[in-house]
């Protein structure tokens, strides 16, 4: 299985981005766990009821971060899936609390309501017939029936797209399906979670800054450490990119590359996934934190600040 694994952005204040995509958007807290280069801040994991892999978004959420810029060389857009007949609840409810959206726009035939989240980051949502027929986890207040179902895609603004397509249909197994004026359309194989890459060529546009709302990386699927190899290998003999050596994230193992855009690239394994610390039941209440940190517990605990104000 081909496709995005998850996305990870920078969020400012923590207990305001848990609030919004826990209760207003009601993706389910699968991993409360901590930046592990920087443990004085979290890492959250939001996603579908086990944290499937197409499913997954997660912040470093940093207090008091200054905004970034959307430009050339980011991730434009993150867009996620409900079923088409969803739509009208998401906008009525978007209403209801307060949140920035864009009208109703088609792209390759689909419907596509924008939307951004408290700290400006570009998201979508986007209507798929069918997708009612897939799982959907409810919050107790979004119903399961309009719930989203995971990702969609991404969007990456970039100044040209050939030798990014080229890693992406060699290296991921993507397949070019459609343009429309400047977007590139990319797929994998499948309609699973994730599969849509688009690329916006923007040539001469403003290079953009990370910060807050912006997407710092985009992780890819691999099954295991043996296809992460392969991948691996394809970007040094096939496109001159050399990727970090492994790095162990306790739910996935990843190496790292800068896209030929600019965009940081991950390739994440599925296994062993994030019920390996703490049953599907109860995934999110707890702090888990890797063993290399574990003797730190107290300290790191002190300095985080509480999320109980924002369950309550």
């Amino acid at each position: 299985m081909s496709g995005l694994h998850h996305v990870t952005a920078i969020a400012g204040d923590p207990i305001r981005n848990f609030g919004f995509y826990t209760r207003d958007l009601g993706l389910r807290f699968v991993k409360k766990t901590v930046n592990f280069d920087d443990p004085g801040t979290y890492h959250f994991y939001y996603g579908d009821e086990t944290g499937r892999p197409g499913t997954i978004l997660t912040f470093f959420p940093w207090a008091g971060v200054s905004a970034g810029r959307r430009g050339v060389g980011e991730t434009h857009q993150t867009a996620f899936r409900v079923p088409q007949r969803s739509l009208g609840y998401w906008t009525q409810r978007f209403t209801e609390k307060g949140i920035a959206y864009e009208a109703l726009e088609k792209r390759f035939g689909e419907s596509v309501l924008p939307f951004t989240d408290p700290d400006g980051m570009a998201l979508a949502l986007v209507g798929i017939p069918g997708a009612e027929n897939e799982p959907g986890w409810s919050n107790g207040d979004v119903p399961a029936e309009h719930a989203i179902r995971g990702f969609h895609g991404v969007t990456l603004l970039l100044d040209s797209a050939a030798k990014t397509a080229a890693v992406l249909t060699d290296v991921f197994g993507f397949k070019e399906t459609g343009r429309e004026g400047s977007v590139i359309r990319f797929e994998a194989s499948g309609d699973a979670e994730g599969s849509v890459v688009d690329i916006y060529e923007a040539k001469g546009f403003l290079r953009g800054h990370q910060g807050g709302g912006s997407v710092h990386h985009i992780a890819f699927r691999a099954a295991d450490d043996a296809e992460q190899g392969k991948m691996a290998q394809k970007l040094v003999s096939n496109h001159g990119l050399h990727p970090t050596e492994q790095r162990d994230r306790n739910y996935f193992r990843s190496i790292y590359f800068r896209e030929p855009g600019g965009v940081l690239f991950e390739i994440a394994t599925d296994i062993p996934g994030f019920a390996v610390d703490e049953p599907v039941a109860t995934l999110g209440r707890e702090l888990k934190l890797p063993v290399f940190l574990e003797q730190h517990r107290k300290q790191i605990e002190d300095v985080l600040p509480s999320l109980e104000e924002s369950v309550s």
